[in-house]
């Protein structure tokens, strides 16, 4: 990408959207194109294909998509794959009728089977059956894959897909019904610590695994394979390091400092049981991540404590 180069940030206002364009402005990227869902609705064809008409941009980072932890998921299965399937289809679309130089689609780590090997290799895509309580989110961003490879094959688009771990970091969502767990542990924490509460409820077992990945860790790779990478298979981003969601709990507890005990809730669910993601392809590009799991969370709590009252 040139410095001139006309860069559209799709879902600029979100955690992932919003790291991207600020590694974007440190790198020295000042023409940035951005809009609010309520300027262009991502979800309607004729918009987003007037839009990308009028805008030309020379290259897309598609980080809009509706995203949601286990309750969000599970409850609004239809519009998590209604909504999602909406806005890569007409993305994605638009981008190729636009002859846009390349598009770099965000998938999630969702799309692997529930029980495949760990951890988990790029090549076990559509391998097995997915984690039910997120199955039409990961339906939604198979074929958010599948379509950038198609177009890739039938019309000689650039466009690549990349599958980030668990994400965190400034501008995620801390809303206890609807967030992640990390997110929602740092609100619990937070929350607990100020209104002096004996306990906070865990869901859970707290034995499950998992890869966190600091926000601006994914944009920095994301900025590296954008520069590097034109392949057509997809690339997981991750840290290659698993911690279980107890020990995470313990990290945030220390970070925030609460005093209070952890109960665990065991009537709601884990998930799957163990998700970490092999790192090899990315590593063997020449990308590793660089922030530390309980720095970044200690910085990520320091930007929005005070946004929590």
């Amino acid at each position: 990408m040139e410095k001139k180069s006309k860069i559209y940030v799709a879902g600029h206002r979100g955690m992932v959207g919003s790291a991207i364009v600020r590694k974007l402005k440190e790198k020295g990227y000042d023409n940035i194109l951005t809009a609010r869902s309520d300027e262009v609705d991502l979800r309607k064809q004729a918009v987003v294909e007037s839009f990308f008409e009028g805008e030309s941009p020379d290259y897309v980072f598609l980080a809009a998509a509706k995203v949601g932890g286990i309750l969000a998921n599970n409850h609004y299965r239809a519009e998590f794959i209604y909504e999602n399937l909406m806005i890569q289809n007409n993305v994605i679309h638009a981008a190729y009728l636009n002859d846009v130089k390349k598009l770099l689609f965000l998938g999630s780590s969702c799309i692997y089977p529930k029980m495949a090997p760990q951890p988990l290799k790029e090549e076990y895509l559509l391998t097995g059956t997915l984690e039910p309580t997120n199955e039409p989110y990961a339906i939604a961003k198979i074929a958010g894959i599948k379509m950038c490879e198609a177009y890739r094959s039938q019309y000689g688009c650039n466009f690549i897909s990349v599958m980030p771990t668990n994400l965190y970091g400034p501008n995620d969502n801390y809303d206890l019904q609807s967030s992640h767990v990390l997110p929602a542990l740092l609100r619990k924490f937070h929350e607990a610590k100020v209104n002096q509460s004996p306990s906070i409820v865990m869901w859970g077992t707290g034995k499950p695994k998992r890869d966190f990945l600091h926000v601006d860790d994914l944009a920095d790779a994301c900025f590296f394979l954008m520069q590097n990478y034109d392949e057509p298979n997809f690339v997981n981003i991750g840290t290659g390091k698993e911690v279980s969601i107890k020990e995470l709990a313990l990290m945030i507890q220390k970070v925030v400092g609460y005093k209070g005990d952890i109960v665990h809730d065991l009537s709601k669910p884990d998930g799957t049981p163990l998700k970490l993601m092999d790192v090899s392809r990315l590593t063997q590009l020449g990308w590793k991540s660089k922030i530390d799991l309980e720095a970044g969370i200690r910085a990520t709590y320091e930007k929005v404590k005070d946004c929590f009252g």
